[in-house]
């Protein structure tokens, strides 16, 4: 197979690459600057959010509770573009207590997950995300 970044496939495989290297630094303003402004994100075992400005509320949430680093990182991506899949190792670290889960202690987990990507206009039009979280319940004592 040749990749080029020319074919729409190679495109949507970077993007998701690209967005999660952006998360990695922490860099929300990155992340934010790859969706579209209507982009629906699934919690997991939650509500469907809509719209960039709720996934920066998203994210601030997420920055004021945990540090996390994704690893071995696996992307695919349909033939068309239109839709990715990953799968990696989340690294992390509960720093403050979140609403209606354990209280946070700084413990640290290793959780295996993953989402799926709608991509339109070479943006990221819906992401799903998929986590055991009576794992992660488990490896933070609650």
């Amino acid at each position: 197979m040749k990749i080029d970044g020319n074919r729409k496939q190679d495109r949507a495989t970077e993007l998701v690459l690209t967005y999660y290297a952006a998360f990695n630094r922490g860099d929300w303003d990155g992340m934010l600057a790859l969706l579209s402004d209507d982009v629906a994100h699934d919690l997991n075992q939650g509500a469907r959010e809509m719209g960039r400005e709720a996934f920066a509320a998203f994210l601030a949430r997420m920055d004021g509770s945990y540090r996390e680093q994704l690893r071995d990182i696996v992307v695919l991506a349909s033939l068309d573009g239109d839709r990715a899949a990953a799968e990696y190792v989340v690294h992390g670290q509960y720093l403050r207590s979140d609403e209606g889960l354990p209280p946070a202690q700084g413990q640290t987990y290793v959780l295996p997950g993953g989402a799926f990507f709608d991509i339109r206009d070479d943006r990221i039009a819906r992401v799903s995300n998929y986590y055991n979280l009576q794992d992660w319940i488990r490896q933070v004592g609650g």
